[in-house]
């Protein structure tokens, strides 16, 4: 694994408060070919309250089926449902027949109400059971709002978070509109695990299938950060929503597992009330402890931070560090979409879409400053922004789960890769080297589209291996008009050949 770290600036005035802000990097290292791994251990709990029934049990049950040929027979898989009782379909434990594990899925059917407290407690037993060196994770799947048991979202994430600490990771999938994105949000918070959301059954199914890849692909497990202050500094605080306990000498930050090849990033501001001595000064240390797999061995790694006291007239003229300034920025945001799906659930929809819309206007305001690279993103953030306003007017459900999906990934994973939940559309010539040429879709911005098009066109809109030929497109472009942002990549993509539509 490796950890680097810098400032936004690394001047600071002799005898002068001020505040710097850390921008930590944490990769972790690609797989090795052909090495063995340790064993998995998943417990999926399903919801199959009497909302899951048809569609959506239809296709949990069918990533459940396809998962069982992707693990190995000595991977641990546990399969409970959960309607206002719980039922053990599959006890937790090695894969030895696989055959007679999909025949148990199969026969799960739709039930009661919806006790997912008493599901999840009893899926954390089961994994705890059977746990190994790797430790396990937690996969909840539900549609609904908890009606039984234990209903609060903290007290919940609580659980979950207790959990984590005998390395059961807690991820969820909220499936539909129905669900409660504050409740799934706290689990899978408190459990350091991904916060999923799926309209459709398709994309349960990859999102499902993308959870085990991620799994299979774990090379760390249990990574923590500490940030220890020195006595130069009087205060640190955590811009990213991650679960963090406070120290007596600084916080720990809890980041779950590493996928391979993943890259990290992490915000921390700490407050310098005013160093009293000029010269190089360590304001703080960062220890980062993670267990490796597969060989399941704790490691810990210490970077020293450091800063340059000089006289004010010096620091006056420093620059702040563009990159970290953009992710703090970027942080802010996140912040702001957390806020607004919060509203959004609360039914104040119009305090929801003005934070949303101030959020856009400072990100393309700030944006013209930076570098391109930086602005691109942001620039890509504003327009994500000014689609969830949209959305909040044709339904403001799903307006606040994805806005709590959306900031959930570009916060607590920022930099880990979805897996599963977009949709791909490419032209299908003339596409090498062209930006243009792409275009990606979560599942809730594609709705936009499949609202406005006849059914005969949204239907092209679904992922299939055949491509859709340059009258399809043009057809779409044609409907969509030259003011929708999308309506350029249909138009190019009937003088190029059509497009295809696939998932990551």
């Amino acid at each position: 694994m490796k950890l680097s770290a810098k400032l936004d600036c690394d001047l600071v005035a002799v005898e002068t408060q001020d505040e710097l802000t850390l921008l930590v990097e944490v990769t972790a290292p690609e797989m090795i070919a052909a090495t063995p791994r340790q064993p998995a251990t998943l417990q999926v709990v399903l919801d199959r309250s009497g909302s899951m029934g048809g569609d959506r049990l239809e296709g949990a049950k069918a990533a459940l089926l396809a998962l069982v040929d992707r693990l190995d027979p000595s991977d641990n898989l546990g399969v409970l449902a959960f309607d206002d009782g719980v039922q053990i379909v599959v006890p937790a434990g090695p894969l030895q027949d696989k055959l007679a594990v999909k025949q148990a899925i199969a026969a799960v059917t739709a039930g009661g109400t919806t006790d997912l407290s008493g599901g999840y407690l009893r899926g954390l037993q089961e994994a705890r059971r059977v746990a190994g060196p790797a430790g396990a994770t937690v996969l909840l799947v539900s549609d609904g709002h908890a009606n039984a048991g234990i209903t609060d979202a903290d007290q919940i994430g609580t659980v979950a978070a207790e959990a984590r600490k005998h390395r059961i990771t807690t991820s969820t999938l909220g499936f539909g509109l129905g669900y409660d994105e504050l409740l799934l949000g706290a689990l899978a918070r408190g459990g350091a695990g991904n916060e999923l959301f799926a309209e459709e059954a398709d994309t349960a199914v990859a999102l499902i299938s993308g959870e085990v890849e991620g799994l299979l692909a774990q090379v760390a497990q249990a990574a923590s950060l500490r940030v220890v202050i020195s006595e130069h500094v009087a205060s640190v605080h955590v811009l990213n929503d991650l679960p963090v306990v406070g120290l007596v000498d600084g916080v720990m930050l809890e980041l779950g597992s590493f996928y391979a090849g993943e890259t990290r990033r992490l915000l921390v501001k700490l407050v310098v009330p005013g160093i009293q001595a000029l010269g190089l000064t360590q304001v703080a240390s960062l220890e980062f402890t993670h267990v490796s797999l597969p060989d399941v061995l704790q490691h810990t790694t210490t970077v020293p931070i450091h800063v340059n006291v000089v006289p004010g007239d010096q620091a006056a003229g420093r620059i702040p560090d563009p990159e970290v300034r953009t992710e703090a920025l970027f942080q802010q945001i996140q912040r702001s979409k957390r806020d607004a799906s919060r509203l959004f659930t609360g039914g104040q929809v119009g305090q929801a879409t003005e934070m949303l819309l101030n959020a856009s206007t400072l990100l393309r305001s700030e944006a013209d400053a930076m570098p391109v690279g930086a602005a691109t993103e942001l620039f890509a953030e504003a327009d994500l922004l000014d689609a969830l306003v949209l959305e909040s007017h044709a339904d403001a459900s799903r307006a606040a789960k994805a806005s709590s999906y959306d900031a959930t990934v570009k916060s607590r994973n920022r930099g880990r890769e979805s897996r599963g939940g977009r949709i791909v559309l490419r032209w299908v010539e003339g596409h090498e080297g062209v930006s243009a040429a792409t275009i990606t879709f979560e599942e809730w911005e594609l709705q936009r589209l499949l609202r406005v098009l006849p059914q005969e066109l949204s239907a092209q809109l679904r992922p299939t291996r055949s491509a859709r030929g340059p009258e399809v497109a043009g057809a779409i472009a044609s409907i969509l008009g030259t003011n929708d942002p999308v309506s350029g990549f249909f138009e190019q993509a009937a003088a190029n050949g059509g497009f295809t539509v696939k998932r990551t």
